[in-house]
């Protein structure tokens, strides 16, 4: 527990970190690559360079600053973040070398406004809110290894199959190089893939959404081939993986992880997802209508036919299920599209369109992609009247805010 001192101290720092708090992170990261390049090894490079890395741990700071007082407010935000480090590999060690230089970064941007005191009160704060971490990563390192096919850090897995879902998306299944048993997980988790490039100086560790049905003998994995554009480099993993990894090879695996699952409910579910942000959505698709009677509409936007992926895995699934019902948004559909009546609505999901299929608005609305298209999604709902506590999504790479 924290004395009123050191709360009023790290409370007066709100206002600070509003308006530093990107240039804190970004010289943290500097200085802790600088003395620790082997961290580089767990890091994901593209989210530095893109400075989303940098926003996200502000963020992250920012909240737990708001929330000193009461660090139960943020416990869910925890949970999201340990999840990703048990998936990353994140040990106990490592938290002591972020301390160090969170509060030299700290110290580095503020310059004498950073006084003694304040660096003894975020000091302080931090030992708790670190061993609020380490606390919830033990038990979930636990788990993993302690449940049935489970395992610790990374796992041997053959690509048993690779298929090209769409123009840009590629599926990989995996099975264990041991053929032991494998771990179960719940629809919307997912996993951490190890790959050594030839070329690359470091490791790379990629999060990958399981978008298969729970229980196979394999995992699968459907991954969005990122090339390069005017605002970004290509994706180093995701081009690795598509033009170089072939069946038979292997790759290393974690324990599937993730909070982004279906909560136990029998109420309506509707699933909405943009672009490869689908394949959480298909696992949870498929699971709904395999176990349960429950009501699913499952809507996803594409730019057209031919960036998308898994078409034929969902229309398997809503063939002769009248509780299940599937609907395409295009954005930008091609002539065969338009002719062979291959969508449902062209342009952007709305307000409109979706209040015009989804058969009972007080459902529970789960919504995965990037994040311009989360944000809209949001938004129409919030128009509609949905709940906050009925809408669930998922972020690709660092949390964000929508």
């Amino acid at each position: 527990m924290l004395n009123e001192k050191t709360i009023h101290v790290i409370k007066s720092t709100v206002p600070v970190l509003e308006v530093h708090g990107v240039a804190i992170t970004k010289r943290f990261y500097e200085r802790l690559f600088t003395q620790h390049p082997e961290l580089l090894n767990v890091f994901n490079h593209a989210n530095q360079k893109q400075g989303r890395q940098q926003t996200a741990l502000a963020n992250a700071v920012y909240a737990a600053a708001q929330h000193i007082d009461n660090l139960a407010n943020i416990l869910p935000v925890v949970k999201q973040i340990a999840h990703k480090h048990r998936s990353l590999g994140i040990k106990p060690e490592h938290y002591p070398i972020v301390g160090e230089n969170l509060l030299a970064a700290i110290k580095d941007v503020l310059g004498d406004a950073a006084t003694e005191e304040i660096l003894d009160a975020w000091a302080e704060a931090y030992g708790v809110i670190a061993d609020a971490f380490i606390g919830v990563e033990a038990e979930l390192y636990e788990q993993s290894r302690e449940q049935v096919g489970g395992w610790a850090d990374f796992r041997a897995f053959v690509v048993e199959k690779k298929v090209r879902e769409s123009d840009v998306i590629t599926s990989y299944y995996l099975v264990p190089q041991d053929r032991q048993a494998l771990a179960v997980y719940e629809p919307g988790q997912y996993i951490s893939v190890k790959v050594d490039i030839p070329g690359e100086r470091n490791t790379h560790i990629r999060q990958y959404s399981l978008s298969d049905v729970p229980g196979k003998a394999y995992y699968r994995i459907s991954v969005k081939r990122e090339d390069a554009n005017e605002e970004k480099p290509a994706g180093k993993v995701s081009v690795y993986l598509s033009e170089q990894v072939k069946e038979g090879d292997v790759l290393r695996v974690s324990v599937p992880a993730g909070e982004f699952t279906l909560k136990q409910e029998e109420r309506p579910v509707v699933l909405i997802s943009g672009g490869v942000g689908l394949t959480p959505m298909v696992s949870m698709l498929t699971t709904l209508a395999e176990k349960s009677a429950r009501q699913v509409t499952f809507i996803h936007a594409a730019q057209n036919g031919n960036r998308h992926a898994l078409r034929e895995d969902v229309e398997r699934v809503t063939q002769d299920n009248p509780r299940v019902s599937a609907y395409w948004s295009y954005s930008q559909p091609t002539e065969q599209d338009r002719e062979a009546g291959s969508f449902h609505h062209e342009g952007y999901i709305d307000l409109k369109w979706l209040q015009e299929i989804v058969p009972e608005k007080a459902a529970s609305y789960y919504f995965c992609g990037p994040v311009p298209f989360m944000q809209s999604i949001k938004k129409a709902l919030t128009d509609w009247g949905i709940p906050a506590d009925d809408m669930h999504y998922e972020f690709f790479g660092p949390a964000g805010n929508l």
